[in-house]
C-alpha cells in the first residue's frame, strides 16, 4: 500500500511539477500534450516521456534508499564464516559440521 501511494506521489510530481517545467523550457504549454500524427494515428509522445521520467524517479529512489542502505548493512555484518571439510566420498566442499554429504548422502563425521 505504501508501494501504491509513493507511486502516486512520484506520478503527481512529475506531471505536475516536472513536465510543465520541461514544457516552459521548450516553449509548449503542456507538455504531455506533445506529439504527432501518423496515417490518422496519434502517437502521444509527452505521455511516453512521463511515464519513463516517473519510472526512473522511481527507480533512483528505490536503490538510494532500500539497496544502498541494505548493502551497508550486509557489509557491516560481513559474511559468515563457515568452516568447511571435503567429503570423502565425492571430495565436494561440505560445512564441517554436517553429518551427511548434500551431494552424495555420505555419512560425515561432523559434530
Amino acid at each position: 500500500m505504501i508501494g501504491a501511494a509513493f507511486t502516486a506521489v512520484i506520478n503527481a510530481f512529475v506531471k505536475d511539477l516536472l513536465t510543465p517545467l520541461i514544457a516552459a523550457l521548450f516553449g509548449k504549454p503542456d507538455f504531455s500534450a506533445i506529439g504527432f500524427t501518423l496515417n490518422n494515428s496519434r502517437f502521444p509522445v509527452g505521455d511516453f516521456i512521463n511515464a519513463v521520467l516517473m519510472f526512473i524517479i522511481v527507480a533512483l529512489v528505490i536503490y538510494y534508499f532500500v539497496v544502498i542502505p541494505l548493502s551497508g548493512v550486509a557489509a557491516r555484518l560481513g559474511p559468515a564464516a563457515v568452516a568447511m571439510a571435503q567429503c570423502p566420498e565425492c571430495l565436494s566442499d561440505v560445512p564441517r559440521a554436517a553429518r551427511r554429504c548434500k551431494y552424495c548422502t555420505a555419512q560425515l563425521g561432523g559434530a
